[in-house]
């Protein structure tokens, strides 16, 4: 099977990328985000009609999922430090290496086992809560997401979010990455953004990165699909002698490191970018 046309652009801009130290550009095709307004998002699902339609997408995206799953189309091969998760008990930001719409669901199936009646929440993009049409639309828009937005007062409500969801002991799942590099299988540099957040509410960061490998079924787009392995990191707690500042600092530098490490033991070959 020929291989996609449209992945090899995309693999070749990730490479340029790399070369060149630009570790948040996008490499998708996506069209330019439409403005969520503060008005059109419902951040802690306080109206019937959110509550619902938050249960039916949820319902929807797992059997999308797990029918992806039957099928050979998504491959979780094992799952490696859940007790890291575990030894979290009240909220916490997860931090995941960001390459495949997929991966979100890949952490999502791995802690479900040990969530009870909670759910994790996902930080998004905001074309991808404004863009995108249903059904994926509607499972961006309403599975448990918290979308990002260039709007002021919109991301007022962000935060308040966020604070309040953390404190009541909440899981949000932040992709520190940015942006989606297709099958990227190396960590990047993290924005600080999810730092900022544990800091604001004093919770710990649950780092995990995914490491793949090549499965022997070939996608439609003419690439091995890969069989991943969610591997849960050690947490990281802000450290009260630090300012907010370098607080937010250490947790990234040291999230980085964890990913770093795991990425150097999971592959069995040093860390080394393009130039």
């Amino acid at each position: 099977m020929d291989k996609s046309p449209e992945r090899l652009e995309v693999l070749a801009k990730i490479e340029d990328n790399e070369r060149n130290g630009r570790w948040y550009e996008p490499v998708e095709n996506d069209p330019e985000a439409l403005e969520l307004l503060p008005n059109k998002v419902d951040y802690l699902n306080k109206k019937l009609t959110s509550k619902i339609k938050t249960f039916f997408a949820n319902k929807g995206a797992t059997k999308f999922y797990e029918d992806m799953i039957k099928k050979g189309q998504f491959i979780i091969k094992g799952v490696t430090g859940i007790e890291n998760f575990l030894s979290v008990e009240g909220g916490a930001i997860l931090t995941c290496n960001h390459f495949n719409p997929c991966d979100n669901y890949a952490v999502w199936r791995s802690i479900k086992p040990y969530m009870g009646k909670r759910l994790l929440y996902r930080v998004i993009r905001e074309g991808n809560y404004t863009n995108f049409p249903n059904p994926i639309g509607f499972f961006f828009r309403n599975c448990n997401t918290l979308p990002l937005s260039r709007n002021t007062e919109t991301m007022k409500k962000f935060l308040s979010a966020m604070k309040v969801l953390l404190e009541r002991g909440e899981k949000v799942l932040v992709f520190p990455e940015q942006e989606m590099w297709w099958n990227y299988r190396k960590p990047r540099p993290p924005q600080p953004g999810a730092y900022r957040f544990a800091v604001t509410s004093s919770v710990p960061v649950i780092p995990v990165f995914i490491t793949m490998e090549d499965s022997e079924t070939i996608g439609q787009d003419g690439f091995p699909i890969q069989a991943y392995t969610v591997n849960f990191l050690p947490p990281i707690y802000p450290n009260s002698e630090l300012s907010k500042k370098d607080n937010i600092q250490y947790m990234a530098d040291a999230n980085y490191k964890a990913c770093v490490k795991a990425y150097e033991e999971g592959y069995g070959i040093k860390l080394k970018y393009l130039k």
